[in-house]
This record gives structure tokens, C-alpha cells and sequence, in this order.
């Protein structure tokens, strides 16, 4: 097998059972890393395959999660079922939030994991395990994020201490919520991919920038009445870029239009993020 076929990456895996969140981060020297490592599942864990990967890990870790079985048990029954082992690399992290993880003694220098509570970092062909300790040292300060913006920060750090020694190609953000996802018809809360970029994280943070102006959560306190005058405001901007309907059709017209629905609840109060939206494009 050659040497551009290893998922040759840093990856950590976590939770946040306060939140009920469950994902993965990672980064690669490989095309749409995404699609391969990583996997997860709300309340029930999360699992990142790397280093020749075996795909198989992802959702045969996660069957055995959701018959209840721990991190540490899921990683010695799938690595004992596979004559590749030693060359392969794999993070869990369980619902109850134990971690664990596993790097065959195959794997190529430097190669190596760490775990704590609520997550699991690893990562191979790496300059060095200051890239994996950034990875872990950044998680446990950064309880006060939200997980996903926490995992990414995991990555620039991990990126900054030295990462894959082969350089950087792609990068993923996966982080599962039960219901939390779009229109709470799905469990995925965030699914962002970076399948080819000179600087992956750096686009990664970008998208997720992008989504969390789209599908953000405002607290409620914080949105605004819509008095007469905000609504002569609304009508008059609306109309401006061609919704001339009575405000109650054409405010969720144009927020749908723009992705921004999931951001709107009527037209007597309104996100902050949406008006801005609003006030931006039609100026």
C-alpha cells in the first residue's frame, strides 16, 4: 500500500454531556478526510479511524457503543477482529464520556494518542506528540466553548505546534446533537468538510463562521420587539430588494431565500443576526 493511501492525520474525539454533543475534529494530509474518519452518534459516543484506516471501525464501534458497551471495550473488540491492527489508529469516546484510544505499533513516527476526560486525541506521521498534547491542553482549557467551536480551536492549536509532517490537505467537523440539527428533524448539529485547501483550517473556520451565522442559536432575551418603527424599518428594506408583500409574508420570504429560516419566529420579535443580515444587504 503506498505511503499517499495512509490516513496519516491528527483527530480528537469528545463530548460535552452537559450539552448532550458528541464529534470529531481532524486534519489531514489527505483528500476529503472528512468521509473517512470521522463518526458519531448522540448519546451513544464517537469514534475517528485513522493510519490505514479501516472504515469498518466507524460503525461497527458505534453498534457496540449502543449496546452499552465502554470506549476502552469497543477499541480491544475491533482492533482484535483485524489482522491490520498494528498499522491502524483509533480514538472513542463513549456516552457516559470515558475515553480511549489505540496506535498500532506499525504506525508511522510520529505516532501516538492521549486521552481525558471527554476526549480522546491521536495522530501519526506527525512532527512530533507536541501536536497531540496541543490537541488535549487546548480541550481541557476550553470548557467554557461551545464543542464545536472548542474542536476547531483543538486544530489550530494541534496546527500550530507542528502537525502532519507531510503538510495539510483537508479537514472535518463533525458534532452530533440529538434533534439539534436542521429544523430538529436530524441529529447532525454541524458537518463541515474541507476536502482540498492549502490551509484547511483556516477554511474551516471560515464555514463554520458561515454557519453559525446561519444556524445559530440567539438567546431569546436578546432579540428585538418589533415595534411600529422597526416594522416601517422591515417593510421599507424588504421592499427595497423586491419583497412588497405585507411584512408577516414577506419577511419569511426573504429570510428563506437567504437560509436564514431557521433564525426567524414570526415577525413580533426578531434575531439581531437577521436584521443586521437584512440592514447589510439593503443598504
Amino acid at each position: 500500500m503506498a505511503l499517499s493511501r495512509i490516513v496519516a492525520t491528527y483527530s480528537i474525539v469528545a463530548c460535552d454531556l452537559e450539552s448532550g454533543q458528541w464529534g470529531v475534529a481532524v486534519q489531514s494530509k489527505f483528500l476529503a478526510v472528512g468521509s473517512v474518519v470521522p463518526w458519531a452518534e448522540p448519546h451513544v459516543g464517537a469514534v475517528a479511524t485513522q493510519s490505514y484506516a479501516n472504515p469498518r471501525y466507524g460503525p461497527d464501534g458505534l453498534a457496540l457503543l449502543r449496546k452499552g458497551h465502554s470506549a476502552e471495550e469497543v477499541i480491544t473488540a475491533i482492533t482484535s477482529a483485524d489482522a491490520g491492527r498494528a498499522e491502524r489508529q483509533v480514538g472513542v469516546v463513549d456516552g457516559s464520556g470515558h475515553a480511549a484510544t489505540f496506535t498500532g505499533e506499525s504506525c508511522h513516527d510520529w505516532a501516538g494518542g492521549r486521552t481525558g476526560a471527554g476526549y480522546a486525541a491521536q495522530g501519526n506521521i506527525l512532527v512530533s506528540g507536541a501536536t497531540v498534547d496541543a490537541l488535549a491542553v487546548t480541550f481541557e482549557s476550553n470548557g467554557h466553548l461551545e464543542l464545536a467551536e472548542r474542536l476547531i480551536e483543538c486544530l489550530v492549536a494541534a496546527q500550530a505546534a507542528g502537525g502532519d509532517s507531510r503538510g495539510q490537505q483537508s479537514a472535518s467537523l463533525l458534532v452530533v446533537q440529538k434533534d439539534g440539527g436542521y429544523a430538529h428533524l436530524s441529529d447532525t448539529l454541524v458537518d463541515l468538510r474541507v476536502d482540498d485547501h492549502e490551509r484547511p483550517i483556516v477554511e474551516l473556520q471560515r464555514l463554520y463562521g458561515l454557519h453559525r451565522e446561519l444556524f445559530g442559536v440567539t438567546p431569546s432575551d436578546a432579540w428585538l420587539d418589533v415595534d411600529e418603527t422597526l416594522a416601517s424599518e422591515l417593510r421599507d428594506r424588504l421592499a427595497r430588494l423586491g419583497y412588497d408583500d405585507e411584512l408577516g409574508q414577506a419577511f419569511p420570504d426573504w429570510a428563506g431565500t437567504e437560509n436564514l429560516e431557521e433564525r426567524v419566529d414570526g415577525v413580533g420579535r426578531i434575531d439581531p443576526v437577521v436584521l443586521e443580515a437584512l440592514r447589510k444587504q439593503s443598504s
